[in-house]
This record gives C-alpha cells, sequence and structure tokens, in this order.
C-alpha cells in the first residue's frame, strides 16, 4: 500500500489538459501575497454561495443565476489551489490531501442541500445524488491507496465537467420556470428525474469500477487454497523441527 497523499494523479477527463494550462497560467500570475489556503477558502464560499443560490430560488427564479456563478468560483478557488502549490513548488502533499477532500464533501453536500431547498427537487432524491457522489470520492481515495493512483475521473468525467452539466441544468431550468411558469409541476417532476438518473448513473459508474478494481486485485492477489497454506505450515514446522 503505498503514501496516498504522494499517488500519481491521473487526468483522464474531457477537459484536463486545457484547464491545466488555463490554471497554470493564471497561477503564474497570483500576487505572492496570496496562497493556496486563500483559494481554498474561495472554493469553500462559492460551494456555500451556491447552496444559498438554489435555496434562495424558491423565492425567485433569478437566484438560480447566483448558484451558477458561485459555482464558477467554486471550480476556481477549488482548481487553482493545488496548481498554485505545485506552480510554486510548495506542495504540502499529506496536508493537502487531506484538506483537499475534506472541503470537497463540505462542497458537495453544500450544493446538494441546496438544490433539496429549491423548489424544483425534493430533498432526499438531491440528498440521494450526494451520497452517490461521496461514494464515488470515497472509491477514487481507496483506489489510490491500494493501486497509488489518484483516478479523479469516471469515463471521460470529472469534476469540471459534472460542473458544467450542472450549470447547463440549472440556465434551462431557469429557462422552463420562466417561459413555462404555468407548468411547474412538469417542470419539477423533470428536475426530480434528471436528479434521480445522475445518481443512479453515478452508482452504476461504481459498481463497474468496483468490479473492474475487484478483478485487477484478484489476479495480482490470487486466493491461497486452505490446503496450499495448510501443507506449507506443515512444511514449516517439520524443518522447524529437523533443525533442533
Amino acid at each position: 500500500m503505498g503514501d496516498t497523499a504522494k499517488a500519481t494523479r491521473e487526468m483522464t477527463f474531457l477537459l484536463a489538459e486545457p484547464e491545466r494550462r488555463f490554471l497554470r497560467a493564471v497561477a503564474a500570475k497570483v500576487p505572492g501575497w496570496l496562497n493556496s489556503n486563500h483559494f481554498t477558502g474561495l472554493g469553500v464560499i462559492g460551494a456555500i454561495g451556491c447552496g444559498a443560490g438554489y435555496a434562495l430560488s424558491s423565492h425567485r427564479p433569478s437566484w438560480l443565476w447566483l448558484a451558477c456563478g458561485m459555482l464558477v468560483v467554486n471550480w476556481f478557488g477549488d482548481s487553482l489551489d493545488g496548481t498554485l502549490a505545485r506552480v510554486r513548488r510548495a506542495e504540502r502533499p499529506r496536508y493537502g490531501y487531506y484538506i483537499d477532500h475534506i472541503v470537497d464533501a463540505f462542497a458537495i453536500a453544500a450544493v446538494g442541500v441546496g438544490i433539496g431547498l429549491s423548489p424544483y427537487v425534493r430533498l432526499d432524491i438531491a440528498l440521494f445524488m450526494v451520497l452517490a457522489y461521496l461514494t464515488l470520492s470515497i472509491n477514487v481515495y481507496l483506489e489510490s491507496a491500494v493501486f497509488g493512483v489518484f483516478k479523479i475521473a469516471y469515463g471521460r468525467v470529472g469534476p469540471t465537467e459534472a460542473r458544467l452539466l450542472l450549470i447547463v441544468a440549472t440556465i434551462v431550468l431557469w429557462l422552463s420556470s420562466t417561459l413555462l411558469p404555468g407548468m411547474f409541476r412538469e417542470v419539477r417532476f423533470t428536475a426530480n428525474a434528471v436528479v434521480l438518473v445522475m445518481a443512479l448513473a453515478m452508482f452504476g459508474s461504481l459498481v463497474l469500477r468496483f468490479a473492474n478494481n475487484l478483478h485487477r486485485l484478484s489476479k495480482e492477489e490470487p486466493r491461497k487454497r486452505w490446503r496450499d497454506r495448510h501443507r506449507r505450515a506443515g512444511d514449516e514446522a517439520a524443518g522447524k523441527g529437523e533443525g533442533r
């Protein structure tokens, strides 16, 4: 088992390379008095603001734009903190690994609860989506410990793509609420269905990756038969007896 904080980062999601180039360019221009913790805090503010925007949309649909904007703030802070440390060669692997994952868990909970407090998605369905996302995250952390590779994407979809999909869905929700005010029930039903399908898709992805991981591990660590273990133990005991 390797050091999870130093596991190799495997970035396979669709926007990984352009995002990396953009963030490195921005990090090179960040003033010296700002450090990674400042951007981690900015990401937290973005998550709280996003959740608040969804919750406030119960008063007016235009609050959904706040949710979209703060989701961008969350992405910027959450993505730039680690990049800034790497550009400045000021990495703290264990510190960064620990705080990043605690903050990520809080962020998804804040956004998910906000969605559940909106008039469009039931709270239990929103929390089911949060559970699915956190379960995927736990699997990533376990993989980094077992395989020494930190692979945050599922297929071509990573955190950045997930945020973009959520922004697009939120804009569609705003358009539906604004242009079709008399069809609130239909809009709410569709929103709940979309969130539920997303959660089920997450669990489906987890099952597939779980199965692949078990298959790989069973090859790397094949199960030993009880008879073989018993025979080996007997041989070792006999060898010790002869050596006396």
